[in-house]
């Protein structure tokens, strides 16, 4: 179900689409693939569409991609909406000059970064991914984007698992989601 429009036929058929995979990559994870998303070309538009519809006249001038999955939807919703798209990558796979941010997994940590000047002070940007579920790695995009002074306007995700409560992890910055799964 959508977060905000319930109503609109899209989301059901975008929902549809998405596999369901048991064990994925180990027992007891039931694996949300949006590769078959992204072979349904209707669905796949409509994702990008709704995206797009909501962000077109709020000022974002920054789509940030999370790697790896949210540089399938980011590109095209930042040509979209007239604003440059920003990687958000894991260590060591971006050339020059970066920064980044830590952050907690359930067993270490990891990393995120993005390149030294992509952004600038007083941006307004979304970050986006294809799935939120305990929020880890949204967080550390956001903190990442603050330190260097860009407003988060919202997260957004084609998918979110409530049942893992990431969205708490988000602070104060709000989170749009098309579809809600189960674990």
């Amino acid at each position: 179900m959508a977060t905000e429009d319930v109503q609109d036929p899209r989301i059901a058929k975008i929902a549809s689409s998405i596999r369901v995979i048991p064990d994925f990559p180990k027992p007891g994870i039931m694996f949300q693939d949006i590769t078959t998303l992204l072979l349904d070309t209707e669905a796949f538009k409509d994702t990008i569409a709704l995206f797009v519809d909501r962000y077109k006249d709020k000022g974002i001038s920054v789509v940030a991609g999370v790697e790896a999955r949210g540089f399938i939807f980011g590109p095209p919703i930042a040509l979209a909406i007239g604003a440059k798209f920003v990687p958000m990558r894991k260590p060591k796979k971006l050339p020059g000059k970066v920064i980044s941010e830590e952050y907690s997994l359930e067993y270490g940590t990891d990393t995120i970064e993005m390149h030294v000047g992509a952004v600038e002070p007083g941006e307004r940007a979304i970050i986006i991914d294809d799935l939120i579920a305990t929020g880890g790695t949204l967080a550390a995009a956001i903190r990442l984007l603050e330190r260097v002074g860009v407003k988060i306007v919202e997260c957004a995700c084609v998918i979110e698992l409530p049942e893992l409560k990431g969205k708490e992890k988000l602070g104060e910055t709000s989170l749009f989601v098309l579809v809600k799964s189960a674990a």
